[in-house]
């Protein structure tokens, strides 16, 4: 499986790849604010697939630094979104990208709730609108390339290849060097995923997600409550059903009522 490897001290944040992954995914150029952190645009949309955001983190001697820190989707080794979708439109590719099928996708917007990264984006303002997420450049991955925003890096900050080789010198990296914190984001977070973070401050301080880690996957805590779904939607239909069928017999009863008093006083209308 092929994963990508994020190294939070070596970004510039020159933007490439944002630049890059627009360029790819042909996205629309659009004039956006900076946020209260300086980063532009100021949210993932759906025209946005990646992002960079700046950051000032005091060091230990009380120094201020910039830090750039990536944000995407990271292809979690079992999706949340692809378990909540009733239909199947996303899904995991064995070489790590997770993708959606905008042919089959019914708009529910299970996926937006279900993960826990709050990547997937919806287009508001289209008429058929569909859900938008980066894909890991699945068509060059597939044919043996890497990502756009990986091959666009001028200082190599993410690096693309096989995830067992970059968990391997991710490690590496945290023990031949004391900046770096003891810990891989993505590793196990929500069950792992095919994107990996390095850094020299701790996660949290990055606006990282503190995350449930382990073997467990967020699907699996998710199972009992979709499993639910069924039995919802079953009853749900069985009261609206019931609902619209005594409204319709209230409705049924008033007229018969009214056209009987008509028929009453149209009656005596003739005696008289």
């Amino acid at each position: 499986m092929k994963a990508m490897l994020i190294d939070t001290t070596k970004c510039i944040g020159c933007r490439a790849c944002q630049v890059a992954c627009k360029s790819w995914n042909n996205l629309p150029g659009e004039s956006t604010r900076f946020s209260e952190t300086w980063s532009n645009p100021r949210y993932l949309d759906a025209d946005n697939y990646t992002r960079i955001i700046f950051r000032e983190v005091a060091t230990p001697e009380g120094d201020l630094r910039w830090h750039f820190i990536s944000r995407r989707c990271m292809h979690c080794l079992t999706p949340a979104c692809a378990s909540a979708c009733p239909v199947g439109a996303l899904k995991k590719l064995p070489d790590g990208p997770v993708v959606y099928n905008d042919d089959t996708c019914i708009g529910c917007r299970y996926c937006m709730l279900a993960c826990p990264y709050q990547v997937p984006r919806y287009q508001w303002t289209k008429l058929a609108p569909y859900v938008k997420k980066c894909d890991l450049c699945s068509e060059r991955v597939t044919t043996g390339g890497q990502p756009a925003c990986t091959e666009a890096c001028p200082v190599q900050a993410s690096v693309f290849g096989d995830r067992d080789q970059l968990i391997a010198d991710a490690w590496e990296r945290i023990r031949s060097d004391s900046r770096y914190v003891p810990q891989i984001y993505g590793l196990q977070e929500a069950g792992g995923g095919s994107v990996l973070f390095v850094s020299d401050v701790e996660f949290e301080k990055l606006g990282f997600k503190p995350l449930p880690t382990g073997n467990q996957p967020l699907p699996t805590l998710t199972a009992s409550a979709l499993g639910d779904s069924p039995k919802v939607v079953i009853m749900g239909g069985t009261i609206l059903s019931a609902l619209y069928w005594i409204t319709q017999r209230r409705r049924e009863v008033a007229l018969a009522e009214s056209a009987g008093k008509s028929g009453v006083n149209q009656s005596n209308e003739e005696r008289n």
